[in-house]
């Protein structure tokens, strides 16, 4: 009986070595990035709808397959909120979401906001599914220009 305890305990003893050996398992990234804000619009921050389009936020698909961003959500801390209607993002590509207004295509969204806003000295955007569940984010504290994730 002792033997077979014995040899139990030292496979147990292994086995856990084995595991703690491995490390832990890496996150996969999300199927969807943040990869760039352009936080700080090239010239004077006006007004003007070219001054404030110069701000956008650039999604990326990491997934060999389309993905929908319906009802889904980029906000900022002070939670100003953009919601996508019916948008698909294709497999590896990449939709940029600017601060202004625009006509919106399949690779540039429209904010519609008269204003900046991601703030020059430090902010985070917040990119949530049509659920709330938080997908990625992106934060900085003062930068000159734009911050890559």
């Amino acid at each position: 009986m002792r033997k077979l305890l014995g040899f139990a305990l030292a496979t147990a003893v292994g086995i856990g070595a084995a595991v703690a050996a491995a490390g832990p398992a890496q996150a996969a990234p999300p199927a969807i990035e943040i990869t760039r804000v352009y936080v700080n619009a090239p010239g004077s921050d006006t007004r003007a709808n070219k001054s404030v389009n110069g701000e956008y936020v650039k999604l990326t698909n990491r997934r060999s397959s389309t993905i929908s961003l319906k009802s889904w959500t980029v906000r900022d801390k002070a939670n100003h909120v953009y919601k996508f209607g019916d948008v698909k993002l294709k497999p590896k590509a990449s939709l940029y979401l600017h601060s202004g207004k625009g006509t919106n295509t399949s690779t540039k969204r429209y904010w519609g906001s008269g204003w900046h806003i991601w703030n020059n000295t430090g902010d985070t955007a917040y990119l949530r599914n049509s659920s709330g569940k938080l997908i990625d984010s992106c934060s900085w504290g003062k930068v000159s220009s734009y911050r890559n994730c």
